[in-house]
């Protein structure tokens, strides 16, 4: 999966520059739109330096930005939804009819970002679109921060380092506001789940430890030590600690400590004022169509039945024909043959191979795509200190290229990554999967907010995609272990249409949702735990997956049965991948005019 703060930013935090990435026009409906991009793109860097530093533009007149975070509390709050209504307003002053092409493309995605944010600015006092609690185990500047400033905040000069102390004095100033919120909130009865606000407790235990022991510390110091920057910055550093981090962590500990009283065991945001129109407008956000959570339900419990018989024919090819599918899955999980060491010398074997496996899959990229990405990717391991809490996930390059992609795994424990499971983890977050989509969406000819932007159904749907198109370029032949990963993957997506729509529409316990969970993958329980908490805290975003990637397959069916012989695999791909991350509805318009321009 991607990190959700990072990578979906909305068109009233995207950025834009002037310049060739523009889409061209010298004058009427365009180039006013072509204004308006570049008036938000500097707007949102004004306002999000953490996306400044993401992008590699925290240099020159922006260098500045370096030494920032972002606000989060209730002023900052305010201001956002004055700066969406307004750049909504400045759209719908263009005439929408008068673009054309990848014109109005971008009208479309960013008009939808714009107008999704409003859905929750109007309609609800608390939450948005990705989440609804302020702090939980997976939101939260705790749990974003240390990895931004260890992965993107670069350090090649003495400057870098002193902006990272700054940063550090930032962070804390960032728990303060996010405490603010929470009050707020909890006068209205938004409180997580007692589960959620655990989670939480736990991994700011973990990232409270002694300033020698810190990875906020050693980032900047061994980072400095290796490239030669004279100075104390392990001292410094722990200055700002000891005296700023440490003190506001207490805050937010105490914080949540103090709820555990009045917090419920009920997982679904059904709870929460106008909770049922919360989910809905988060369900439409999320996977970007107008399916109820009943469709929704409906099309999990299909895709599982379908899922479920092929993954019975593929255990008959490895001679495992007792049991149910979810019982030899769990065997599966326990085969010695699939397991790595959990030392840090079998994690780094683990790793080695993943490498490998990427390099074979590079190699047959111009088979299937036009455009081929020129970023480099990087496989690295969670950082201990977070490695509880986080899930395998993937952060893009900087826009220059300059900072690889790197696909984050998880090893806490050798034994959730047999390597039978890792091949498709691997398609999804690096290639053909997120690293592929995001970097191409750089290279691509598009306004600097449409590159910076991104739409999750879209998103998560071409990785879902990318792992059945790893079957079709042949990497599960021979290898019906590994096939079997591929669709156990499948399964978990699957199970998280019915498990999401479950928790947050059926009312259902977080144990039932787990039990689920567990039955139709056949995951360790405490697995399928970890991840139908990350949906109590994530409303329908679980959702965005199957559904980007029903749609992608459809769409692709379409454009076969239309084009017959005329059609291209490449050209397909280039035509849904460098128009950008957008959201479903306008990825049909997209497809269509691939069809019309292909067709004679």
């Amino acid at each position: 999966m991607l990190n959700r703060r990072d990578v979906l930013l909305s068109a009233g935090a995207a950025v834009a520059l002037s310049g060739a990435a523009r889409a061209q026009g010298s004058g009427g409906a365009e180039a006013q739109l072509n204004k308006a991009f570049d008036d938000f793109f500097s707007q949102a860097l004004d306002e999000s330096p953490e996306l400044a530093t993401s992008l590699g533009l925290d240099k020159g007149a922006r260098a500045a930005e370096k030494s920032r975070l972002s606000g989060d509390g209730p002023a900052d709050v305010e201001r956002h939804k004055r700066e969406n209504a307004a750049n909504l307003a400045r759209l719908h002053g263009i005439d929408r009819k008068a673009l054309t092409g990848m014109a109005a493309v971008n009208y479309d995605s960013v008009f939808y970002d714009l107008q999704a944010s409003e859905r929750f600015y109007k309609g609800f006092a608390y939450g948005d679109g990705n989440a609804p609690y302020v702090l939980s185990q997976i939101t939260g500047a705790y749990s974003g921060i240390p990895d931004f400033l260890d992965s993107q905040h670069t350090i090649e000069t003495r400057a870098d380092c002193e902006a990272y102390v700054a940063r550090l004095g930032e962070f804390a100033r960032l728990m303060d506001q996010e405490c603010e919120r929470v009050r707020h909130d909890v006068g209205l009865g938004v409180i997580p789940p007692d589960f959620c606000i655990s989670g939480a407790l736990d991994q700011m235990r973990t990232l409270h430890a002694p300033a020698d022991k810190s990875s906020l510390v050693s980032s900047v110091a061994d980072r400095a030590k290796a490239k030669g920057i004279a100075g104390d910055w392990a001292g410094e550093a722990t200055k700002v600690y000891e005296g700023k981090v440490l003190p506001a962590l207490d805050r937010q500990m105490a914080l949540l400590e103090g709820l555990k009283a009045k917090a419920t065991h009920d997982a679904g945001v059904w709870r929460l004022p106008d909770g049922e129109a919360y989910y809905a407008a988060c369900l439409q956000t999320q996977t970007t169509t107008t399916m109820t959570p009943a469709e929704v339900h409906k099309l999990g419990l299909d895709i599982t039945a379908e899922l479920t018989a092929r993954a019975d024919t593929l255990f008959k090819k490895l001679g495992m024909s007792q049991g149910t599918v979810t019982e030899r899955y769990g065997a599966l999980f326990k085969d010695p043959k699939y397991l790595y060491p959990n030392t840090d010398a079998g994690k780094a074997k683990e790793v080695a191979d993943l490498n490998a496996l990427v390099q074979g899959i590079t190699a047959r990229l111009p088979q299937y795509f036009g455009m081929l990405p020129k970023t480099p990717l990087e496989i690295r391991r969670i950082p201990a200190a977070t490695e509880q809490g986080a899930s395998t996930h993937y952060t893009d390059g900087s826009l220059d290229g300059s900072r690889p992609g790197i696909y984050w795994l998880n090893l806490r424990d050798t034994a959730e990554a047999p390597f039978w499971d890792m091949p498709t983890t691997t398609f999804h977050e690096g290639i053909p999967g997120h690293h592929l989509q995001l970097t191409l969406q750089k290279q691509a000819d598009l306004p600097l907010i449409r590159k910076a932007g991104g739409f999750g159904a879209y998103i998560e749907g071409w990785a879902l995609y990318a792992e059945q198109l790893a079957d079709e370029m042949g990497f599960y032949k021979d290898h019906p272990d590994w096939e079997l990963g591929y669709i156990h993957d499948a399964l978990l997506r699957s199970g998280r249409l019915v498990t999401d729509t479950g928790l947050h529409a059926l009312r259902w316990t977080r144990e039932k949702a787990s039990e689920t969970l567990a039955s139709i993958d056949g995951d360790p329980i405490s697995l399928a735990q970890q991840e139908i908490e990350r949906y109590c805290a994530t409303p329908g975003q679980a959702c965005s997956y199957m559904v980007g990637k029903v749609t992608i397959l459809r769409l692709r069916a379409k454009a076969q049965a239309a084009l017959g012989p005329r059609f291209d695999i490449r050209q397909f791909h280039d035509a849904v991948l460098l128009a950008g991350s957008m959201p479903l509805t306008v990825l049909g318009n997209v497809v269509d005019n691939y069809i019309a321009a292909h067709k004679a």
